[in-house]
């Protein structure tokens, strides 16, 4: 369990972060949130998909790691095998929190019960003189910069769905067991109502950068080839087929 708390001198002078650190805490991952910002480069990795909420309309970006819950493709032997490293999860034991003191305030916090932390470890947090060290201040401009991304993705999921863009994908998926599986709940771009924006509006999309991700995105869905290729290299069960099909919407059909 997470003990994540607002980063203060008063409370951590003496708290230290471990020189060398692992990815082991998305082991058993098989989503993990991407930023707009990274879909070019993680599109050489993995596939690029949203995925909405359950409890609400709210999509979020993620990239894909495994064809099922719990299966990490990309975190084989204790190591970490893709090209990249999302920012979500390069930040740990670092996030962003509330600041108790400031209302309406983001300050840098820190797992208090992360195996990288601690009095003992080897990079201070602070100076013996009070001052944030480069470490921390690193860490803070990290941050910064992946909430600043995490919002531009935000305004870009939304112009996505004004301009109806989105459409569900369902993969189905065949094992050398015979047996079937179903993935549902992936959206990606439709790629049919992108080509038929109006002109102004790829002009729009074009001056603002927002073809870059869209393209990344779409271009991103073959890398589910890689993660049957990798599952198969690791897994007696093997992937015989993987079929991927839009999601018809029936009640749009008939009106």
């Amino acid at each position: 369990m997470a003990n994540i708390v607002p980063i203060t001198k008063e409370k951590h002078q003496n708290l230290k972060l471990a020189k060398a650190r692992d990815l082991s805490h998305v082991a058993g991952q098989h989503i993990i949130p991407l930023t707009a910002a990274e879909f070019a480069q993680a599109s050489a990795s993995f596939p690029i998909v949203l995925i909405k909420n359950p409890d609400s309309k709210r999509y979020r970006s993620v990239a894909m790691l495994g064809l099922e819950a719990g299966e990490n493709l990309f975190y084989q032997d204790d190591k970490w095998t893709a090209i990249s490293i999302p920012q979500s999860i390069a930040m740990v034991p670092f996030s962003l929190g509330l600041d108790p003191e400031k209302e309406n305030t983001l300050t840098a916090c820190i797992d208090l019960d992360s195996e990288f932390v601690s009095e003992e470890k080897d990079l201070p947090l602070f100076e013996d003189d009070g001052k944030e060290s480069e470490v921390l201040l690193n860490a803070q401009q990290a941050l910064g910069r992946l909430y600043d991304n995490e919002r531009m993705t935000e305004k870009f999921i939304k112009e996505l769905q004004d301009n109806d863009l989105l459409q569900e994908l369902e993969l189905k998926i065949a094992l050398s067991t015979e047996e079937n599986k179903k993935l549902v709940g992936i959206f990606t771009i439709n790629e049919e109502k992108l080509k038929k924006l109006s002109d102004d509006k790829v002009l729009d999309f074009h001056k603002r950068g927002l073809f870059v991700p869209i393209y990344s995105m779409l271009g991103s869905i073959s890398q589910i080839n890689r993660l049957v290729q990798l599952r198969n290299q690791s897994s007696k069960i093997k992937v015989t087929g993987v079929q991927i099909t839009p999601v018809v919407d029936e009640a749009a059909n008939k009106s």
